[in-house]
């Protein structure tokens, strides 16, 4: 009886994985405007912009489309998948995932002009859960980091 249990208790936490795994994504659900989103009521979340983020968006001597080119590759380069959008269009949205669980993250970046520079503003979330244990905010400091060592 008690093998029975664990048994079935396995096969439980194996189902919850290979849902977290392999649950489908909606790009109408998470590609969103990070310039216009209202905050969530949760705390597994960081927002950049200009204006009412967690951090302000910075301004770099650059051009939006050379912005957004570099973006991306910084963002591939940390293990994101794209999801919706596009790097001409400058608005994107990216897939990624924690280390061990595999829990989906979701990172919508929107880059535009500013004077006669660039910014860009992005709302990181994670999809499952009430914390994220700052992980989208340590990803969207390093996307920064490694842009303001470019630009």
């Amino acid at each position: 009886m008690i093998k029975l249990a664990v048994l079935a208790a396995l096969g439980v936490v194996v189902a919850v994985m290979g849902y977290i795994r392999l649950a489908p994504h909606d790009p109408a659900r998470w590609h969103e405007d990070p310039t216009l989103v209202a905050r969530p009521g949760t705390p597994n979340y960081h927002l950049i912009r200009l204006v009412g983020g967690d951090a302000i968006a910075p301004v770099y001597d650059t051009t939006p489309e050379a912005l957004a080119q570099t973006l991306d590759g910084i963002a591939r380069a940390d293990g994101a998948e794209l999801l919706a959008g596009s790097v001409e269009s400058g608005h994107m949205t990216y897939v990624t995932r924690t280390p061990i669980m595999g829990y989906p993250d979701y990172t919508s970046v929107k880059v535009g002009p500013v004077g006669e520079g660039a910014s860009f503003s992005a709302f990181a979330r994670a999809r499952f859960g009430r914390s994220d244990l700052g992980v989208n905010r340590a990803r969207l400091e390093r996307w920064r980091a490694a842009l303001d060592a470019i630009f």
